[in-house]
């Protein structure tokens, strides 16, 4: 799944348009290395997002196409 798809999906970040961006400007990384909004995820994944100077790091749990609320917090598990 893409990167950004996944960070809707997941409601990580709240739009598509906003995770591309974030991936573009160098705020996204998958395990250490900079994503691109194409970026393929795989389960087991480590994601870290940057916005100013708050960083967020989510393991990838589960990579479904689309989800309800309630099922959207199990996709990722914040590390850190």
């Amino acid at each position: 799944m893409r990167t950004d798809i996944f960070l809707k999906n997941s409601r990580l970040i709240k739009r598509r348009t906003v995770a591309k961006q974030a991936c573009e400007n160098g705020r996204i990384d998958v395990n250490g290395r900079q994503a691109k909004p194409g970026t393929e995820l795989k389960e087991g994944d480590l994601i870290t997002i940057s916005f100013g100077d708050k960083k967020i790091k989510a393991v990838v749990k589960e990579l479904n196409s689309s989800s309800k609320k309630e099922e959207a917090a199990g996709m990722y598990e914040i590390v850190e």
